[in-house]
């Protein structure tokens, strides 16, 4: 087996895998050999199926809810059923609506908390046993420098990422005696459909063209310049090496030297 299909074999679950971070991921993982599921909200997956298997690899693609426990265990059993496993599980689906306190909309709140939390606490829920028994697995978990820097009128992500921070330490000390480690990956902004939809918005409020508040975004950073999904897709393969299989219980910053 080449180095660079050192995961020929393995089998990855990407949610929120058909856009942004996610589907960088996705696309890292499949270079890397290994046959990739993604389950997505969006109609795109289909096309990401395709661009997946091109690389050479098995792909599978499924509409998933991660609010719904049972759209959750349907498409964990659909993933073992095509691979027979369950090896590399990346939690990337989320949400960031902007909102203060004051006035906050409990279903606002409650969204928030139940996509990006409880999603999470979901896939690995049906991943973990799995990967425990088989005494291999590698789960990553998408949070943000969020989850350490509060941000006025961000209360809900803030404490959704938190959350997921939290829950990933313990994960990680559960699998830890099995082979099996757990991390989150906390960017800072990531050029994304996500991001960008946000800042059109953002320019559009303070009168100023898209084109200059994403210079300013990036000004703002010591690096001057906005961090890459590929980026992120390439520190999570290398998380899933046998030999960063020690690296575990972290929060692994990517900020070019930024906080949110």
């Amino acid at each position: 087996m080449s180095q660079e299909k050192f995961l020929q074999g393995r089998a990855a679950i990407v949610t929120g895998g058909s856009s942004g971070i996610g589907k960088a991921i996705a696309s890292a993982l499949a270079e890397a050999g290994a046959n990739i599921a993604i389950g997505s909200r969006s109609a795109a997956t289909s096309l990401c199926q395709a661009q997946i298997e091109a690389r050479g690899v098995k792909a599978l693609a499924m509409q998933l809810n991660v609010t719904s426990t049972n759209s959750v265990q349907a498409f964990v059993d659909a993933v073992i059923t095509a691979f027979g496993q369950v090896d590399i599980l990346v939690n990337s689906a989320g949400i960031m609506p902007e909102q203060t306190i004051s006035g906050h909309s409990d279903e606002l709140w409650h969204d928030t908390i139940d996509i990006n939390l409880n999603g999470t606490y979901r896939a690995i829920k049906f991943c973990l046993p799995q990967m425990i028994e088989r005494k291999w697995g590698r789960i990553i978990n998408i949070a943000s420098t969020a989850a350490t820097v509060g941000s006025a009128g961000w209360g809900a992500y803030c404490a959704s990422k938190a959350g997921v921070v939290g829950l990933s330490r313990c994960v990680a000390l559960e699998g830890a005696p099995y082979g099996v480690s757990c991390n989150t990956i906390s960017p800072s902004w990531v050029e994304t459909d996500l991001a960008k939809n946000y800042f059109t918005q953002a320019a559009q409020t303070e009168g100023v063209s898209l084109a200059d508040y994403f210079e300013e975004v990036k000004q703002a950073n010591p690096q001057k310049r906005m961090i890459q999904p590929e980026e992120i897709g390439e520190l999570a393969v290398f998380l899933c090496r046998e030999q960063a299989v020690g690296i575990t219980m972290q929060d692994i910053t990517v900020s070019a030297g930024a906080f949110w």
